[in-house]
């Protein structure tokens, strides 16, 4: 079935998010919807999906033109979205989740529903055990039931918002082969991500956005270089980390134990050193986690001893650490990062140290200008988290950090972030390093952890068994030794 958009334009006050946006996808089809971080690639997949009205423009579905005022508008007339977090429930089972939105919901006939559940899943070869909680699931099942869902509820217009920021490389795999089988099928599929790889691996052709608008269609395969210049009007080189001179020590850790739910680190001893860089390695729940969060006051270390600059702030909590020169950007950006529902002059002012009772509001809306030229942070003073990109967001936390922090903590600092808004993130902790700013961050990117530091420690089993330099360590031995397979590689 032929999904075609026509003229679809989005406006959040002064930010022009779609700007007369058109394409066209046909049955069986696999397009990509390309585009950097903040291009507007969020803001037409809600349009389409019925959680935004489109302040002008149409949808046309099979040459018929659609009213879509609610998610439930957009699946009754056969469109479904598979979001980067996939819409279930984790309380409920899976036959549970699966009932949900289908007429009588919960109360429909679960016998019958298992049924159906399990006649999609025969179809696609996915293992889905009707009575286990979804909480037990990974994500990738999770995706698998929410497509499972959607399917047995009418979809044929699929769209795939970022699916694979939070699955690993079987998962995504996984997930591709059933992409295929749905377009196989006839179904019309759009693929959005900022990752070019995976827009040439899946997908037949492109629409690339740039601010707002389409700057180009292609068929695929394409040269990467044409992509890359119509995603950011210019070449970008991929961020990497020039070579430094680490100063004295900063960061000190004799013994250090925590726990925090599951996950726990176990006896670190290390050294930091100023302006360096170091990376912490190791497969999800190894320990980097819970390792930044006790280095940033939040969870409580049970054993041993955080020494800062020669002051020992083992017991100091997360606004002590904070007013010593630690500053923590989560992975998780609104829920943990900022606030949602607050503008960003609101949270200019909630950071401000020199804030009292009374707010200057003509000053705070001054800097929080300034920051946002400053930062190139897509939006005005009176913008909300929640409705900017992840690129944005991540701006915006850095924006918010102090001028001249001790130690930056950051887990996942580029997750789900292009390449361009990647370059920046590290031109900016770069520049904070080269004056003296200690700077520690977790990442699953192999590629990230070699470029960008200076030293590579990895976790595995809430121990770190190794630290390396970056500069001497290749991807296969740092992959071995976070799969645990200590000495299995040469230096």
């Amino acid at each position: 079935m032929a999904l075609e958009l026509r003229g679809i334009c989005k406006r959040f006050g002064a930010v022009m998010a779609n700007d007369d946006v058109s394409l066209r996808v046909e049955p069986g089809e696999l397009h990509g919807l390309l585009g950097e971080n903040g291009a507007g690639k969020s803001t037409l997949v809600r349009v389409l999906s019925g959680y935004l009205e489109a302040d002008a423009g149409t949808i046309v579905l099979d040459g018929q033109p659609l009213t879509l005022r609610s998610p439930r508008d957009a699946l009754a007339a056969g469109i479904g979205i598979l979001h980067q977090d996939p819409l279930v429930v984790p309380s409920l089972t899976v036959i549970e989740n699966f009932l949900l939105g289908a007429p009588g919901g919960v109360r429909l006939d679960r016998r019958a529903g298992a049924r159906e559940l399990a006649r999609v899943c025969a179809e696609f070869g996915f293992d889905l055990p009707p009575d286990v909680d979804v909480s037990t699931l990974t994500v990738g099942e999770r995706q698998q039931l929410e497509i499972a869902r959607l399917l047995w509820l009418g979809a044929r217009v699929l769209i795939l918002d970022e699916p694979t920021t939070a699955i690993s490389d079987a998962q995504r795999d996984r997930l591709f082969e059933t992409v295929r089988r749905l377009a196989a099928r006839g179904m019309s599929l759009i693929f959005v991500s900022h990752k070019l790889e995976e827009v040439e691996t899946i997908c037949e052709r492109v629409t690339v956005l740039r601010r707002g608008r389409v700057v180009g269609e292609r068929e695929l395969p394409c040269p990467f270089e044409e992509l890359v210049a119509l995603m950011f009007g210019r070449a970008v080189e991929p961020a990497s980390r020039a070579a430094g001179g680490p100063g004295g020590p900063r960061l000190r850790l004799d013994g250090l134990s925590a726990r925090d739910g599951t996950s726990a680190i176990t006896d670190v001893s290390c050294e930091l050193r100023r302006g360096e860089i170091v990376g912490l390695a190791g497969l999800e729940g190894s320990g980097q986690r819970v390792l930044l969060r006790t280095l940033a006051g939040l969870v409580r270390a049970e054993a041993g001893r955080i020494v800062l600059d020669g002051e020992d702030v083992t017991r100091a909590g997360y606004r002590e650490r904070m007013a010593t020169g630690i500053h923590y950007l989560p992975a998780d950006r609104l829920g943990e990062g900022l606030v949602a529902g607050l503008s960003i002059a609101e949270l200019v002012a909630l950071g401000d140290e020199r804030g009292g009772v009374l707010i200057d509001w003509p000053a705070v809306e001054q800097r929080a200008r300034g920051l946002i030229d400053r930062f190139s942070i897509r939006g005005s003073t009176a913008s909300t988290p929640e409705s900017l990109s992840g690129g944005n967001q991540q701006r915006l936390l850095l924006a918010l950090m102090p001028e001249q922090p001790r130690l930056v903590l950051l887990d996942q600092p580029t997750r789900g972030l292009d390449v361009g808004s990647g370059a920046w993130v590290w031109g900016e902790l770069g520049a904070r390093a080269a004056t003296g700013t200690t700077v520690l961050f977790a990442s699953s990117d192999v590629d990230e952890l070699l470029g960008q530091s200076d030293r590579i420690m990895v976790c595995f089993a809430g121990r770190v068994i190794e630290t390396l330099d970056a500069r001497s360590t290749g991807g296969e031995q740092l992959g071995a030794l976070i799969a645990g397979l200590a000495g299995a590689m040469p230096a």
